[in-house]
């Protein structure tokens, strides 16, 4: 009896010992040796997207890949923009025509169960890397979201908007006003009415120029400004739909940035002319010290109508100046824009009703569709004390869909520059009395309205995202 129990406890442990083996050999582990958990994840094309998912737990993770090859041609400005020589020597002040590689982007995006996701994007146009977006966020509360990180401000619609989906190659002037990438983090809620966020915001830090100039001030114990900014967002009539009304506004309470260019306590304002090829920054306020903080706000009004989308806003920013080290009165600046294009071949324009801003289009064909846009900006950098420029700028845009993942663009715009727009006292602005071109915006002798710097650009987008 007892050799019969003591067979059976050995055939016991032999059997455990060999089920462990299997056990063992069937498990899986990471590269530190633990043990880990595998799930079997199905791969797909999304419209042209790579998702590997598992759709009982809820993973998913997918690559967003951009690209954007721009050309530009520029005309109708004055003399001195022209292809002429001064003492033997082309023009500076030549507009050159030009091909660049505006966006070259890719990105890394996962959903780990419904409660969190994770997302690294950056940008190699240079032939560096530099970050964008780099975001953890916590996803587990039914319209709530709450994310830590760098990413845009919940701030201006148009600024906020993926450059995939923007109705014209570059975004107005104005929207540069707008605070755009921080570390920090933020809190959205939304319901298909109301559409809310809260953030705090530390240091700028998309470059290594960036990231070094705020390590520096930390070093020195210089207190990284934070920046508080909220949005409200209002959709009578819902965020899904045919029809759809989004009116909003947002405000932003800004302490200097250790991590900005122009040096603690500083602040400088400029564009271009909505374009990335033309270099020149006409409007330019240079630098501005002795800042305490500043504010920005904007009000927006959106919609769209099956094929119809329209959207414009207002954005102001004032620069609070120490008294002590600057005396003088607040600066503020403005500007704003109003744009609408129509898909010509029955379409739909879509809203992410989520993000509070416009997503990709539904085409109206098989084999596509063609959207007209229009669009009429103004930007004004004119202070009491600081002379930076205005500009304004009519557009006309054709976008066509071949594909989902396909947007071919041509852009036509005509610029009108104010002869205060010098790019801080570096660019031509009209003739003075003696008849030869000026820089100086107080010895230009305006004659027929020949001040500033007036023209004409065409640019031409090829964009793929997958």
């Amino acid at each position: 009896m007892k050799k019969s129990i003591l067979l059976l406890s050995v055939a016991a442990l032999a059997f455990s010992a060999n089920a462990q083996n299997e056990e063992n050999e069937a498990a899986e582990y990471n590269q530190y040796g633990q043990k880990v958990e595998s799930l079997p994840a199905q791969a797909s094309f999304q419209d042209g997207v790579m998702v590997f998912q598992n759709k009982e737990r809820g993973y998913k993770l997918w690559f967003d890949t951009r690209v954007q090859a721009d050309a530009g041609f520029f005309f109708g400005g004055p003399e001195w923009t022209k292809d002429e020589k001064i003492d033997g020597k082309l023009n500076p002040d030549h507009i050159g025509n030009g091909a660049t590689l505006r966006r070259t982007r890719f990105a890394v995006k996962a959903q780990l169960g419904k409660n969190w996701y994770g997302e690294i994007d950056a940008d190699f146009t240079r032939g560096t890397f530099e970050l964008k977006d780099a975001i953890v966020a916590y996803t587990g509360i039914q319209g709530l979201e709450i994310k830590a990180g760098n990413f845009k401000e919940n701030f201006s619609m148009n600024r906020n908007s993926t450059s995939r989906y923007l109705m014209f190659m570059e975004r107005p002037m104005a929207t540069y006003l707008a605070p755009s990438r921080h570390l920090g983090i933020n809190a959205t809620y939304e319901n298909p009415y109301v559409w809310g966020a809260f953030g705090v915001f530390g240091p700028e830090v998309e470059g290594e120029a960036l990231q070094t100039l705020s390590e520096d001030a930390n070093k020195a114990g210089q207190n990284e400004g934070l920046s508080y900014t909220g949005k409200l967002v209002l959709r009578p009539f819902g965020g899904k739909g045919d029809f759809m009304l989004h009116v909003g506004g947002a405000y932003s309470y800004r302490m200097p940035k250790t991590s900005a260019e122009e040096g603690y306590r500083c602040v400088r304002y400029s564009t271009r002319n909505s374009t990335s090829i033309n270099r020149k920054k006409y409007v330019d306020t240079d630098v501005i010290t002795g800042v305490d903080h500043e504010v920005a706000y904007t009000a927006e009004l959106a919609g769209l109508y099956k094929g119809l989308r329209f959207e414009g806003a207002y954005i102001a920013r004032g620069a609070y100046l120490d008294r002590a080290v600057n005396d003088k009165d607040t600066q503020w600046f403005d500007g704003w824009y109003g744009e609408a294009s129509y898909l010509l071949f029955g379409g739909k324009q879509n809203y992410d009703a989520g993000g509070a801003k416009f997503t990709r289009i539904t085409p109206g064909k098989k084999w596509g569709d063609l959207e007209f846009a229009v669009r009429y900006q103004t930007i004004d950098l004119n202070s009491k004390d600081y002379y930076g420029g205005a500009s304004s700028m009519w557009q006309f845009g054709l976008n066509f869909y071949p594909h989902k993942n396909v947007k071919l663009v041509v852009n036509y715009g005509i610029v009108n520059n104010d002869r205060y727009a010098n790019g801080k006292g570096k660019l031509l602005v009209g003739y003075d009395a003696d008849g030869k071109p000026t820089k100086d915006f107080t010895k230009v002798v305006d004659e027929k309205g020949k001040a500033g710097v007036d023209y004409q650009q065409l640019t031409f987008r090829a964009q793929i995202a997958f």
